[in-house]
C-alpha cells in the first residue's frame, strides 16, 4: 500500500499521522516512510532516537528490498502538479484536518484542488481534537459527514503524549504512561481502517 498525508495547512498532525500510520504499518509488513517536506520533521523525529521502520529523505535511495507499505510525508500546501502526481501514484491520500475554521478552510481548498483533477482516492482525518466540553470535533465530524465526504471513523485526540514522543523521537505505544497507550490506539483503529475499511469511489466511503 502507498499513502501519501497531504494539507494545505501546517499544525494539522501531518507528521504526526505519518509517523504513526508507519508505525502501525510496520507490524503487517515492511514499511518506509519518505519525508518530503522541506523541514524534514520525520526524519529529524527519527534521528532523536529510534523508529521501527526505515524513514529516507525524498532523495535517497531507499534501501535494497522491497516493501509492503510505502508512506510519504509530503510537504505543507503542494503545489497543484504535485497533487497531481500524489494522487496519481498513491492509493490514498489522507488529508488530516484540524476541527478549527481556519484548517477547515484549508481542506477545503485542497478539496477543490483535488476535484478539479478528478482525483477522488482520498479520506478525511480529524486530528488535535479538543477535549470535552468543546464541541468543535463534533460538529466538525457532523458538517464533513453532512457534506457526505469520506473520513475516517476514529479521530485524533489533543494529547500532549504525541509531542512528547516526538521530542524522544518514539512512538506513542513505546511510552510507558496510560494516555500515551490511548493515544496508539487510536492510530491502530485508523491503521486497522486502512487495511480492512471500505472503499473510495467517487469521493464517497462505500462498505
Amino acid at each position: 500500500m502507498i499513502i501519501a498525508i497531504a494539507s494545505f495547512k501546517g499544525g494539522v498532525g501531518k507528521t504526526t499521522t505519518a509517523v504513526h500510520l508507519a508505525g502501525y504499518l510496520q507490524t503487517q509488513g515492511e514499511t518506509v516512510l519518505i519525508d518530503s517536506d522541506p523541514n524534514r520533521s520525520a526524519i529529524a523525529w527519527a534521528e532523536r532516537g529510534h523508529l521501527p521502520f526505515d524513514v529516507i529523505d525524498e532523495w535517497d535511495h531507499a534501501p535494497s528490498h522491497d516493501y509492503q507499505h510505502v508512506v510519504i510525508d509530503t510537504q505543507a500546501r503542494p503545489t497543484p502538479e504535485d497533487l497531481a502526481i500524489l494522487a496519481d501514484s498513491c492509493e490514498l491520500l489522507i488529508l488530516p484536518t484540524t476541527p478549527d475554521i481556519l484548517a477547515m478552510d484549508a481542506l477545503s481548498l485542497t478539496l477543490e484542488q483535488l476535484h478539479l483533477i478528478d482525483a477522488y482516492r482520498y479520506r478525511i482525518l480529524l486530528t488535535v481534537i479538543p477535549p470535552k466540553p468543546s464541541k468543535d470535533g463534533e460538529q466538525a465530524r457532523t458538517m464533513l459527514m453532512e457534506a457526505n465526504l469520506p473520513l475516517f471513523q476514529t479521530g485524533i485526540q489533543r494529547l500532549s503524549a504525541y509531542r512528547k514522543a516526538a521530542s524522544e523521537g518514539t512512538l506513542v505505544r513505546d511510552r510507558k504512561d496510560a494516555r500515551s497507550q490511548d493515544a496508539w490506539k487510536a492510530y491502530q483503529r485508523i491503521g486497522e481502517e486502512l487495511l480492512g475499511g471500505g472503499n473510495i469511489s467517487n469521493g464517497r466511503l462505500a462498505d
